[in-house]
């Protein structure tokens, strides 16, 4: 339940042709430390880039987070998604109200994450393929710093592709 299918430096390394392939045409993307950096509501330029090609490209986006402050849904809209704040990640219910948001099933929807514990294990009890992602800062909660020294204990010997 803690591995994730496919393992990328950063959601601009996703091959979305193999996705794409698998039957995949639903996004479901964390948006702190995967779309922008904790506690910032900048979003990286060479993602909002990534992002907007999404479309174009046959997929359809929603945000899933944990988060639950206003800069959630300012950054959605923003970048012209919907998001699902207070997802309660691992959870999966969070993830699947995205799924039915975006009129999505589990087999045609990637959720996209920097955390094992939340967005990887809440993606496979949803049945969503799962990709995990480096996150883009090394900036965490208290909580998730703790988390992160588990994570890399399961995910030792394995590397991102870039």
């Amino acid at each position: 339940m803690f591995r994730p299918d496919h393992y990328v430096t950063g959601v601009c390394a996703i091959d979305l042709d193999a996705l794409k392939a698998t039957g995949v045409d639903s996004l479901l993307l964390d948006l702190d430390n995967t779309v922008s950096p904790h506690h910032s509501t900048t979003v990286v330029p060479e993602i909002r880039d990534w992002l907007a090609t999404l479309p174009g490209r046959g997929f359809s986006v929603c945000f899933v987070s944990n988060n639950w402050h206003d800069d959630v849904h300012e950054r959605a809209a923003a970048l012209g998604f919907p998001v699902v704040p207070k997802a309660g990640k691992p959870l999966p219910f969070g993830i699947r109200r995205a799924m039915r948001l975006l009129g999505s099933e589990p087999g045609a929807c990637a959720m996209i994450g920097d955390q094992l514990f939340t967005d990887i294990l809440g993606g496979n009890c949803a049945g969503a393929v799962t990709v995990l992602v480096e996150p883009l800062t090394h900036v965490d909660l208290p909580h998730t710093r703790v988390l992160r020294r588990l994570e890399q204990r399961i995910m030792a010997g394995r590397n991102p592709e870039a």
